[in-house]
């Protein structure tokens, strides 16, 4: 999840006090919370009360003095780079305490009081769950209400997760995010303040084996054929009218399990597909939909004559990837700290193995592209799991006294090496690093800068590949 401070606030004290400098805390560019200085440095001193002083990151000190504009400034960015690192390491960023302090921080910011109410939760074809929760409950526990609602199990409710979305005038589901540990799932859909944003249950996984041991349970494998259903009726899951007729078939047949067998052999089954966007590939600014699933990236695009081309590229043969953010600076090329904010572009970048000694830079310009760096970051984790002999079992969460904690497999499932980008060449714009980093926005328009290590996300997964492999 991509954590930015992009800009601070004055504001007035309580009860008519001195005024103070308030830091916006994002969320894939989207309001969290509201905190002044003092309330990160109690954070932060409880961390390291905790974890001890030489596994925090550095912290800006305290000024005896006010301090000036630049000088808020600059202590903004030391706070953004601050929060990006806690929530990098897998130690800190997943601390109740950490996790805590942004809960709390949302409902406060939000001004939402902490009592019952009800909740919908839609399943992928729609069907609606409303759920009885309080306003403070954080992601965990509406997913436990949901599955309590729907009698899931307890040892299935990991393989499960709940997205934010946008549901557009067609009906169909723009995916924002997968709902963290650090939230409330109440307060981040209703501060957003429209209608067309929800919540929904949909599978976490990638890998279609594990489908067996959902399929096993009657609630699961309900969900499943659902979600698939949904999925075809969409276009997300590509079929030939052969296979349709088949699948029509088996639905008339209510013979679930053998239509989610077939649905399994077809094309694009599992992937999770993002709005039209635009790559630069296999040209310049070429219109694509992009899909994610089976450990890859599908390019799919209208060639002249309205012919349907896809390019796949495999997770194991990107090298790395990068989520880059930026925006126009105002007329006259200068911006105050945190105003004249123009929209903001995003791209995911990554460098793949086009063959056994090329590797290319292949960029899409969208607005999920957070969203579509995080999904690859979701089957590296996958892939690494497997190779290394372990469960999706052991990678979900579990509640241990009281609280959640991620298990030490997970844990071992750490961001690969840095590695340095070949590409100087790219126009001045701010990169964002791994799949915990922070969107920080800068204004087009300094001299252009090489790209660090720390902005490049290696990947522990790529595999050097002979020419035969291609």
């Amino acid at each position: 999840m991509h954590f930015s401070i992009p800009e601070t606030e004055s504001r007035s004290g309580d009860s008519g006090g001195s005024a103070y400098v308030a830091y916006n805390i994002h969320v894939n560019g989207v309001l969290h919370c509201r905190v002044r200085y003092s309330q990160l440095l109690g954070l932060h001193e409880q961390l390291r009360k905790e974890y001890g002083a030489n596994v925090l990151p550095a912290f800006p000190p305290k000024k005896l003095f006010s301090l000036t504009p630049a000088e808020v400034e600059q202590r903004r960015e030391q706070l953004e780079k601050y929060m990006q690192a806690v929530r990098q390491d897998p130690l800190l960023g997943s601390s109740e305490t950490f996790n805590s302090f942004l809960r709390r921080a949302q409902q406060e910011t939000q001004q939402v009081p902490t009592e019952e109410v009800s909740l919908e939760v839609l399943l992928s074809n729609g069907q609606k769950v409303l759920v009885s929760v309080l306003t403070s409950d954080q992601t965990e526990d509406v997913l436990e209400a949901v599955a309590a609602k729907l009698d899931l199990p307890d040892d299935l409710i990991g393989y499960f997760s709940l997205f934010l979305v946008r549901e557009k005038e067609d009906g169909t589901f723009s995916f924002i995010r997968k709902l963290q540990e650090f939230e409330l799932p109440y307060v981040s859909v209703t501060s957003l303040r429209s209608q067309e944003y929800k919540i929904v249950l949909r599978k976490s996984y990638w890998d279609s084996a594990y489908d067996d041991d959902v399929m096993e349970n009657r609630v699961g494998l309900n969900l499943l054929y659902a979600q698939t259903v949904s999925d075809i009726e969409r276009g997300w899951i590509l079929v030939t009218k052969e296979q349709h007729q088949q699948l029509k078939s088996l639905q008339e047949k209510v013979s679930k399990k053998e239509f989610l067998r077939l649905a399994q052999t077809l094309r694009h089954y599992g992937y999770l597909r993002f709005d039209a966007c635009v790559a630069d590939f296999p040209e310049k600014d070429c219109p694509v939909v992009v899909s994610a699933g089976n450990s890859e990236l599908s390019l799919q695009l209208r060639l002249p004559g309205q012919q349907l081309r896809e390019g796949s590229f495999r997770v194991t043969r990107m090298r790395c990837w990068r989520v880059t953010s930026s925006v126009p600076l105002p007329s006259g090329g200068t911006s105050s700290p945190g105003r004249g904010r123009g929209e903001v572009r995003l791209e995911l970048a990554f460098e793949y193995l086009m063959s056994k000694d090329r590797l290319q830079w292949v960029t899409i310009t969208s607005p999920q592209a957070i969203m579509m760096s995080i999904c690859l970051q979701s089957m590296v984790d996958e892939l690494m799991v497997k190779k290394s002999g372990g469960s999706i079992r052991k990678m979900l969460r579990r509640r241990v006294g009281g609280t959640l904690r991620h298990s030490d497999s997970q844990h071992a499932v750490k961001s690969p090496p840095l590695l340095e980008s070949p590409d100087a060449s790219r126009e001045s714009i701010v990169k964002l690093s791994s799949k915990l980093s922070a969107v920080s926005l800068r204004g087009i328009g300094s001299p252009s800068t090489d790209a660090s290590a720390s902005d490049v996300h290696g990947n522990f997964a790529f595999e050097g590949i002979g020419d035969e492999d291609l």
